[in-house]
């Protein structure tokens, strides 16, 4: 019998087939992303697109009989919009004081690359990280396709496959500490891509803390109350409360009990956590010992989907990100 996030990380790549975009892989000299981008064509999920060096990428290829004919590979010292992204890249950060030398040695790397083919609008989002860590992915997001308008902050969410629901945490993988108008703008954008993945789901955001409805008061749950009422008074129609524990956002016979008249009532499918090492802690024993499903970290914030990958990742979770960046870019 099919697992219950098998079911939905198959309804992922079944959205995504049916307008199949173009996906950008930077860190392409990598087995698993070459077989990962053997699958999103095979199976019409997307339309891969690589960025590196043509010799190492079909080598790896051949000695791993992976088939490859049909994806189009981009060498950047080979493309001839070279000179015009390296002009479009000092523009962006010449505030900066980039000299135009060092804009075109910096766009012949991949991550830049593929960011300014995803700002030029050649593809529709990128997918990187499997052998480059996540500030490099995030530098070269930032400084090519940049911030979206009206968010102060780029952040994660991790999509969390439990048992027989779908919900998501954030952020678990990139602010370590965000204040209260951070948390409430992470707050803002993991909505927004909640709403873009599930439809036909209503957002319910509970902000976590130690503490529920004033059981306790430190800076931190000042932080955390303050958030939700920034959030709040952004976005009224949205159900949302807090501070809450886990516990009174998750189960709703423990919201009875804490937070009676909580408009979340325990049915929270949103969860913003107060701080980096509360997300990522949360996330990892949610999936280590809760048996979770975690896909992610989805980066968010941007402009245009530009995703990161754990350098762990597997061959199923790159087509996983793939396809949810293509939805996201739809």
């Amino acid at each position: 019998m099919e697992s219950f996030a098998s079911i939905v990380r198959n309804s992922f790549h079944q959205q995504a087939s049916l307008n199949p975009t173009t996906v950008c892989f930077p860190d392409c000299e990598d087995v698993r992303v070459l077989q990962a981008a053997h699958i999103l064509l095979e199976k019409n999920i997307a339309i891969p697109l690589l960025v590196g060096h043509r010799k190492s990428i079909e080598s790896i290829a051949l000695s791993n009989e992976i088939e490859i004919n049909g994806i189009k590979i981009v060498v950047p010292q080979e493309d001839d919009g070279i000179q015009r992204y390296a002009e479009m890249f000092f523009d962006l950060r010449k505030t900066k004081g980039i000299s135009i030398e060092e804009a075109t040695k910096k766009v012949l790397q991949p991550l830049y690359y593929g960011g300014l083919l995803l700002k030029d609008g050649i593809v529709d989002s990128c997918v990187a990280g499997a052998t480059t860590s996540t500030g490099d992915v995030l530098r070269a997001a930032i400084q090519t396709v940049g911030l979206k308008k009206n968010t102060s902050v780029v952040s994660s969410y991790f999509i969390m496959i439990l048992s027989n629901k779908v919900v998501f945490f954030a952020d678990c993988g990139v602010v370590p500490n965000p204040d209260s108008k951070e948390l409430s703008n992470i707050a803002s954008s993991t909505v927004q891509n909640f709403r873009k993945l599930f439809r036909s789901e209503i957002p319910n955001v509970a902000f976590l803390s130690f503490s529920t409805k004033g059981s306790a008061t430190t800076d931190s749950v000042l932080k955390v109350r303050e958030a939700f009422e920034l959030f709040k008074n952004e976005n009224p129609s949205i159900i949302a409360d807090g501070e809450l524990q886990f516990d009174a956002a998750f189960v709703p016979e423990i919201a009875l009990k804490k937070a009676e008249d909580s408009p979340v009532k325990g049915n929270a499918n949103i969860y913003i956590f107060p701080n980096l090492d509360a997300g990522n802690i949360a996330y990892k024993i949610a999936q280590r010992i809760g048996n979770a499903t975690a896909i992610g970290p989805i980066i968010q914030g941007l402009e245009k989907p530009y995703c990161d990958l754990s350098r762990g990742c597997s061959v199923n979770d790159i087509v996983d990100v793939a396809s949810i960046s293509s939805l996201l870019s739809s």
